[in-house]
């Protein structure tokens, strides 16, 4: 019988195998006391399996403090556990229960953090992944060879309809690729939803039948679900190719649902991200984190950016970065999108680590702020890239480029 396969990193004051043991069986058949119904054939078929064990450190103190605990020391270690399929099918909210659920609250832990995850072929036939990914995206917003150039609509909130069709006027006329609503907004009570889709999309209709380039501009649909549907057609019928949701707020099965209509491009918006992943011993690492939804089909997901403004280290965005590049089940593609205090400095480094173009690299200050305006933002941005790709180094690209010169005279001091 197929298993999934998870991959934690725990810290316990007890045995390791103890601790693992009591993992799997919490998280399968088990309880905490021996119940007459859990019989040996019961166990052979469902209880989950530990599968490795790799001790690592040890701690003199715990990194998640309990009250019911007080030892002199605590092993961490990496552990592998697995599940049948039989468990709970091709339902991924329950196999996220699974995989994650009571887990974190079990006092034999100090320390638990899942790492990664691996799925047996058979998603495949359940799971169709990004209806659009890597591919799709370029296809839609005509960049080819290079990464997409993007940016948020700023301020985030307050702007009417007609101000942000302004601003995405002037963008689009800059030659940007794609453009994105504010998580913060969905429908204010200056700025409707529908009223603003149509003001927008009225502006990238006229340019895409002006000039044959449709920028896309990536609605935030989230909402209750009914709401999120009516927001979903609405950009359909206006003649939109993207829409924005944010994954933690409508959870998988709200994300499922929307992808599954696959007449857009999702852009998969991780913020709370912080509070599943800061601590380094609690939550969720991001490669198990970005097949959850790349099998519900989320096309673009946020992975933060070099020298961001956030806590993530540069180490970490490499990581997030790679493991997007990953192909799952034979393909399932994802554009990660480098988001978060960017600039087109930052591109030298992010091509360092991450020699690719199959990105979005969005800069809202780093756009609209630029000293030559929104549009000698964009053309830096352009510039920079260029620049990174073909071997220059930043020095040289400042002197060679006039926009991406003034923005280093802007940004500098914010780099590194």
């Amino acid at each position: 019988m197929e298993r999934v396969t998870a991959d934690y990193y725990i810290e316990t004051p007890y045995p390791l195998e103890k601790a693992a043991a009591t993992l799997a069986g919490e998280q399968s058949s088990g309880t905490f006391v021996s119940v007459p119904g859990e019989t040996e054939e019961l166990k052979t078929r469902f209880a989950a399996r530990v599968e490795a064990i790799e001790e690592l450190d040890t701690v003199d103190r715990p990194s998640i403090p309990s009250e019911k605990l007080s030892f002199d020391s605590y092993r961490r270690a990496k552990v592998r556990v697995s599940w049948s399929i039989e468990n709970f099918g091709y339902n991924l909210p329950t196999m996220v229960s699974t995989l994650q659920g009571n887990l974190y609250e079990l006092t034999q832990f100090t320390g638990l953090k899942l790492m990664d995850i691996e799925v047996p072929d058979s998603f495949r036939s359940q799971y169709r992944g990004p209806a659009f990914g890597v591919e799709g995206c370029r296809k839609l917003t005509g960049a080819y060879d290079r990464p997409l150039i993007g940016t948020i609509i700023k301020p985030s909130v307050g702007l009417s309809p007609s101000d942000t069709a302004d601003l995405v006027k002037v963008l689009v006329e800059a030659g940007i690729d794609f453009i994105k609503d504010d998580e913060l907004l969905s429908s204010s009570a200056n700025s409707p939803f529908a009223e603003r889709v149509s003001a927008i999309m009225a502006v990238i209709n006229e340019h895409a039948e002006r000039t044959g380039k449709k920028i896309m501009y990536a609605f935030n649909v989230s909402d209750e679900m009914d709401q999120m549907m009516r927001n979903y057609d609405a950009v359909v019928e206006a003649g939109g190719t993207c829409a924005m949701i944010s994954l933690n707020s409508v959870g998988l099965a709200g994300a499922k649902k929307i992808c599954d209509l696959g007449q857009l491009a999702i852009h998969g918006h991780r913020n709370g991200w912080g509070m599943m992943n800061r601590h380094p011993l609690l939550g969720i690492e991001f490669p198990a984190y970005q097949k959850l939804w790349r099998l519900a089909g989320v096309d673009q997901i946020h992975v933060n950016g070099i020298a961001n403004k956030f806590w993530e280290s540069d180490d970490s965005v490499t990581r997030s970065m790679e493991a997007c590049s990953k192909p799952l089940l034979g393909g399932y593609s994802v554009l990660p999108v480098v988001s978060s205090g960017q600039w087109g400095g930052q591109a030298f480094e992010t091509y360092r680590r991450v020699p690719t173009v199959d990105l979005l690299y969005m800069a809202g200050g780093g756009i609209m702020a630029h000293p030559g305006g929104p549009s000698g933002g964009v053309k830096a941005l352009q510039q920079a890239w260029l620049a990174a790709v073909g071997g220059q180094s930043l020095e040289e690209a400042a002197k060679a480029y006039p926009e991406f010169g003034a923005s280093v005279e802007k940004f500098g001091g914010k780099l590194g």
